[in-house]
């Protein structure tokens, strides 16, 4: 959640065009987090196995420094149940969900941690908290959120926003959401990405409002007010993702087939999008802050990975490591 050169992008693409074990990409993920100082990162209510194992391994990993915010004596049931060690780990106790979110948030604002994480409570619990007005952690730019995944049918890593905020945001709103996923690409090391900003169809229509909104922020980018990235738009899915197609249609740019962020018109279509990959091609998923309830373990150490890796890069004390 959230801003090199064309040869460095896909530092964590897999090899080969397409097959590849699940986590691939991830692994690469993780050993580049490796090479950078661990993150102390707020944990909020890993109260359900995966929640807690997660963060656990993470730190064993040397990834991050969790602090576990939650009711103690439920995450401590938790970890007897399932054999994960927490002794060496702080524990904030307080006595709910709810609680756990504002004491979260709290202690970023208190500078006691760089990250935040959700746990095992639903999002809207948390984001309360986090896009409080008054208390919360918002920036002059639009939160957003961004999945990150490995789809073992796809050579690319993907970036797929804003698919857990925004339900249906305007222009302005898009153009922090694309900046955001762009920013989070480059911090995390991976170069300058290829933004295809998707609609039902890759021509412009006043009947489908999805499409001149990605001219426009495509305009946008040529005239300097979105940066980093390479855009085009609008795209449909398959000439976003597949050359082939792309050249079927005739299109040509340096994304089309090649797309390494997706941009979703919307909340429902991007939801949508991410869990088909999910549970039809078998991807995993991660992000920063915003982990699935139902997200393995395995994703939720990249979720770690990649909140370590920007978080280094926001520290600005030295480079991110060669790919």
């Amino acid at each position: 959640m959230l801003g090199e050169k064309e040869g460095e992008t896909g530092s964590i693409t897999a090899i080969g065009p397409v097959g590849n074990p699940p986590h691939v990409k991830y692994e690469r993920l993780i050993a580049r987090a490796k090479q950078v100082p661990a993150a102390t990162t707020i944990v909020v209510h890993p109260c359900e196995e995966n929640a807690l194992r997660g963060p656990i391994e993470a730190a064993q990993a040397g990834i991050i420094v969790p602090i576990l915010v939650g009711p103690a004596g439920k995450i401590s049931a938790v970890a007897r149940e399932h054999g994960i060690d927490i002794d060496r780990f702080e524990i904030v106790d307080v006595p709910h969900s709810e609680a756990a979110a504002a004491k979260g948030v709290e202690l970023i604002h208190e500078g006691k941690g760089e990250l935040l994480m959700k746990g095992s409570l639903h999002t809207d619990e948390l984001m309360r908290e986090v896009a409080s007005s008054k208390t919360g952690l918002r920036t002059a730019r639009r939160i957003s959120h961004v999945f990150i995944m490995d789809v073992p049918t796809h050579s690319e890593t993907l970036f797929i926003t804003d698919a857990a905020i925004n339900i249906f945001p305007d222009l302005d709103a898009k153009r922090d959401i694309v900046q955001n996923a762009i920013d989070l690409f480059t911090q995390v090391g991976l170069g300058t990405p290829r933004v295809a900003i998707l609609s039902a169809v890759e021509t412009v229509t006043s009947k489908i409002p999805s499409t001149i909104d990605a001219a426009a922020l495509c305009k946008m980018a040529d005239r300097g007010q979105i940066t980093g990235g390479l855009l085009d738009g609008p795209l449909a899915f398959d000439n976003a993702v597949d050359q082939e197609a792309a050249r079927i249609k005739g299109i040509e740019s340096p994304v089309a087939g090649r797309a390494q962020i997706l941009v979703v018109p919307d909340l429902e279509a991007g939801n949508m999008l991410a869990k088909n990959l999910s549970f039809l091609a078998k991807a995993d998923s991660a992000g920063i802050v915003l982990t699935s309830r139902a997200d393995s373990v395995r994703s939720r150490m990249a979720s770690c990975a990649a909140a370590a890796l920007y978080a280094h890069a926001r520290r600005g004390k030295a480079a991110l490591p060669a790919a």
